[in-house]
């Protein structure tokens, strides 16, 4: 697995921890880098952070693009899997867009439901065509 697939992967864990458990993710997050086992790579760190404070941002974009489907219905890691990649569409730049929803996908694969990779697709491909200009 590359290097920033695993900081996605990690990324996820933590949002989806905190989530569960009603936890601030950052606390979270700083838990596991204090822990270091596994190690916390940069990335999911940036991830983590950008992803709580873009928060309302995101969660908004999640709720206009989840076709019926309010946010508190969403499987959980769903819910972790498409915080984390709206927020890596919307304000990372060194990522293509092609690979962000890619690699949301094969999470969403190894990690939900059967119904989740297609549900996670079309959410972020509604995302990316309605916010980000061509």
């Amino acid at each position: 697995m590359a290097a920033r697939s695993k900081a996605r992967k990690r990324a996820v864990d933590v949002l989806y921890e905190a989530d569960l458990r009603g936890d601030d993710p950052v606390a979270v997050l700083r838990d596991r880098v204090a822990d270091g086992n596994p190690p916390v790579p940069e990335h999911a760190v940036r991830l983590v952070e950008g992803a709580v404070e873009e928060r309302a941002r995101i969660d908004e974009l999640i709720e206009a693009h989840a076709s019926g489907w309010s946010l508190d219905r969403l499987p959980d890691v769903d819910r972790a899997i498409l915080r984390m990649a709206v927020y890596e569409l919307l304000w990372v730049d060194d990522v293509p867009d092609a690979v962000v929803i890619d690699e949301a996908v094969e999470l969403a694969k190894a990690l939900s439901t059967d119904d989740s990779p297609a549900y996670v697709n079309g959410v972020l491909g509604g995302i990316v065509r309605a916010e980000i200009p061509t």
